[in-house]
């Protein structure tokens, strides 16, 4: 177990008042000192001189030393006053202050011993001092004002600023829990109103896409038309494929889950010529062009690709009926560039289709582009298309992608 070493100074400011009320008692010592009027002891006014500049001194250690400091402090005060009682003018000038029956530092270190040192202490060293310096069995008016004012006053006050000081920082601390609490609740409740959105969208969208698949299964038993049947077939299968996309997204929103390249790395990979053949069936003109080697990304990256390509042929076929598509995946040691750029539309928009859409499709892919480090473009083109394109990284640092992808490290 390691103990925490106190710093020398806490700032560059106690730095600087330290030494200026150091040399400056140092100062006022050796004026009074030159003053006073002594006898001729066997060490004369200087020992009572050096111990007065020791204790000015000792000041610049307070904030690493303050016990010892505080003691030592007091030693010399019991010494000043044995000197002032049995041998006069061996520390202490024969005619002097009041406070100089006390180290001349002590109402500086008083001050501040509060900030240090824990309040029983701090009474006792005060107490002490007040004691030796007021000199109660005699009394004087000449003697006991000063010595409160400078042992008993600067201890008060510094306790008070510490009590102070305890309370405002208790007052911040409570502020900040209580606003720590407050997002807590408000994180509940938004779980809450998650959990109650899911459950609905899971009663309202799953009632109507079970009806669509069944409906869907019920035509292609019956129906005699191989194209009819087919059709039946591919509207079953997306339907199936939509309920399980439904039910991940559920449990996203059920579980509180963000979206992160950890949550986009819990989806299998897709494959985006499924994604073009799709369009193609559809009766859009889609080009496929694919340069570079796919096992070059990671499979995080991939499915980001993957998404990107769905969202914006989804678009196409929204907004653009009648255009033609290119998709482009260009794979590098650096990572994958995607391109989808469609020309302008050929036909009027199904406005039913076309305001189907939440309005969120291309904010969500810039999300999820930036989620694994990549850039993210879309815009209108020259002729009247649109372009949606990203420049992704090779790798993204998941766990999932690390197991799936062991040299992705290398990368």
């Amino acid at each position: 177990m390691t103990s925490t070493r106190r710093p020398w100074w806490p700032s560059r400011a106690d730095v600087f008042w330290l030494f200026v009320a150091a040399f400056a008692f140092a100062g006022l010592n050796v004026l009074l000192y030159t003053l006073g009027e002594v006898t001729t002891g066997p060490l004369g006014p200087a020992a009572g001189l050096v111990l007065q500049l020791v204790c000015d001194f000792s000041l610049v250690l307070v904030f690493r030393f303050p016990r010892q400091v505080a003691w030592f402090v007091v030693a010399a005060a019991g010494l000043m006053l044995a000197s002032d009682l049995f041998t006069p003018g061996l520390l202490v000038p024969v005619r002097q202050l009041a406070l100089t029956t006390v180290p001349t530092i002590s109402p500086v270190l008083l001050s501040q011993l509060p900030r240090l040192l824990d309040r029983r202490t701090v009474l006792w060293l005060a107490g002490i001092l007040t004691l030796i310096a007021a000199r109660p069995w005699v009394p004087s008016w000449s003697t006991t004002p000063f010595a409160l004012l400078s042992t008993t006053l600067p201890a008060m006050l510094g306790l008070y600023g510490e009590a102070r000081r305890q309370l405002l920082r208790s007052l911040r601390d409570r502020a900040e829990r209580a606003e720590r609490e407050q997002h807590l609740l408000a994180e509940q409740a938004r779980a809450e109103e998650r959990r109650r959105l899911a459950g609905e969208m899971h009663d309202v969208v799953t009632h109507r896409l079970s009806l669509m698949v069944l409906h869907a299964g019920a035509l292609g038993v019956t129906s005699h038309e191989e194209p009819v049947r087919a059709a039946a077939e591919d509207i079953r299968r997306e339907g199936v494929f939509a309920l399980d996309e439904l039910r991940d997204l559920v449990g996203v929103l059920r579980n509180g889950s963000e979206l992160s390249p950890r949550t986009l790395g819990q989806e299998q990979p897709g494959d985006p010529a499924q994604l073009v053949e799709e369009s193609r069936s559809v009766g859009i003109e889609t080009a496929f062009v694919v340069d570079g080697d796919p096992a070059q990304v990671s499979p995080t990256v991939a499915r980001t690709a993957y998404r990107l390509v769905q969202e914006a042929l989804t678009n196409v076929r929204k907004h653009a009926p009648g255009a033609s598509v290119t998709v482009s995946l260009r794979y590098h040691p650096g990572g994958l560039d995607v391109s989808v750029a469609s020309t302008a539309a050929g036909q009027r928009p199904d406005p039913a289709l076309a305001a189907s859409g939440s309005g969120a499709g291309l904010a969500g892919l810039r999300q999820r582009v930036e989620l694994v480090g990549g850039r993210f473009d879309a815009g209108p083109v020259r002729g009247g298309g649109f372009r949606v394109g990203a420049i992704l990284p090779a790798y993204v640092p998941t766990a999932e992608g690390t197991q799936s992808d062991p040299g992705a490290r290398g990368r």
